[in-house]
């Protein structure tokens, strides 16, 4: 008998599929469901790695630091495809005193209307507001604010080494972020009431989201060569750069057991299916049809049943996505209250990739295949003798 082609089988294996309905139902919603979870707990597992991102750099530092910018050089230098905005901080060593009191810090001087605009540092003052421009003010922590035993109004002296940079305004505002480094030691002035013009500068730098930050870095690495120095946030966090690949591994180690389960599960009902159709494949035989074609039309019935049922996981998963997405996502500030990653904001927006979208699918296709591979050779190894001595 010459062998059929794979056409043929393919339509062939749709017809058993469609002849066994409910069968084929049940087998189906097992995997449309595995699909339709796993694309979703994939999107909300990329949603929680730009939560604790934009929590962490979105709070005030941003993706990129670049240091050491001369004062002549323009943040408008800076922009490039994928960043949002550049922001200018200049960074004065000295003291902040009232009274008696003096309290060793840095003073920040910002553009306080683009802080604003771009960081989540306001959410974080508990009192007051930001220095305006046009003012004599100076935003100060809570640390601060006890160690000097000042609030809102009162006057403070800064000194630094420099004379030219001696500040004295009122308190505008006093913040707290739970975050050290910004609460210890950290003051912020409109960057106009330092002499900027003399200093070099330092950019915080904030990139669109998904935009991958490697690309950047190396491109003004490129740019301004040993003029400044840039690094990426993941250089300066390497404990979150972690938490988010693990955060990733994780997710990829859920997909591979999950549709392991669902792979046995399909494999066991397709054996099944076999053993009770078994006259069917062995009048296939005895009519001389290769062993290999049988094996295929297994294959393809397997593959097809998966190709179909990750076409409606995908369409359901996606629509999830897309629906919480627009709802505002999901708010989980109850448990992350003492979370330094969460410092601003609990809620979890998923976000769909290349990775969660079809990591999940191609997973399932590839258990489907070696799903496939138990009840083809068991029907492959039966001779056809002992199939038509069966029924």
């Amino acid at each position: 008998m010459k062998p059929v082609g794979v056409r043929f089988w393919s339509r062939i294996a749709l017809l058993f599929l469609v002849r066994s309905g409910r069968a084929t139902a049940a087998l189906s919603a097992m995997v449309v469901t595995a699909v339709a979870a796993l694309i979703f707990l994939a999107a909300l597992s990329v949603g929680v790695e730009d939560a604790m991102l934009r929590n962490t750099v979105g709070l005030f530092s941003g993706h990129i630091a670049g240091e050491g910018l001369s004062p002549s050089m323009q943040p408008r230098a800076l922009m490039s495809a994928g960043v949002d905005v550049v922001m200018k901080r200049v960074f004065v060593s000295g003291a902040l005193s009232h009274g008696a009191r003096m309290q060793p810090l840095v003073l920040c001087g910002i553009d306080p209307q683009q802080e604003a605009a771009h960081t989540a540092f306001p959410q974080k003052i508990t009192q007051g507001r930001y220095p305006r421009a046009d003012r004599d003010e100076i935003l100060i922590s809570r640390e601060t604010a006890d160690a000097l035993g000042v609030d809102l109004g009162k006057r403070l002296r800064f000194s630094s080494p420099n004379a030219e940079d001696d500040f004295e305004g009122s308190i505008s505002g006093i913040y707290r972020t739970g975050v050290a480094a910004l609460d210890q030691g950290l003051a912020f002035v409109p960057w106009d009431r330092l002499q900027a013009a003399q200093h070099s500068w330092t950019a915080a730098i904030f990139l669109r989201i998904g935009v991958p930050v490697g690309p950047v870095v190396r491109l003004y690495r490129e740019r301004f060569n040993e003029d400044a120095t840039f690094t990426s946030w993941e250089t300066r966090m390497p404990d979150l750069r972690q938490l988010i690949d693990l955060e990733a591994i994780s997710m990829a180690i859920v997909i591979v057991l999950v549709f392991g389960v669902v792979a046995i599960g399909i494999a066991c009902s397709f054996v099944i299916f076999i053993i009770r159709n078994l006259r069917e494949y062995g009048i296939l035989k005895a009519m001389g049809v290769y062993p290999r074609e049988i094996a295929g039309l297994i294959v393809a019935k397997v593959l097809l049943l998966n190709l179909i049922a990750c076409t409606v996981g995908i369409l359901m998963g996606v629509l999830t996505v897309f629906a919480v997405s627009q709802a505002g996502g999901i708010d989980i500030s109850a448990f992350t209250s003492h979370n330094r990653y969460f410092t601003v904001s609990g809620v979890i927006v998923p976000r769909l990739t290349v990775f969660s979208l079809w990591l999940p699918p191609a997973t399932a296709l590839l258990f489907g295949l070696l799903a496939a591979a138990w009840p083809a050779i068991l029907v492959v190894r039966k001779k056809p003798a002992d199939v038509l001595r069966m029924i």
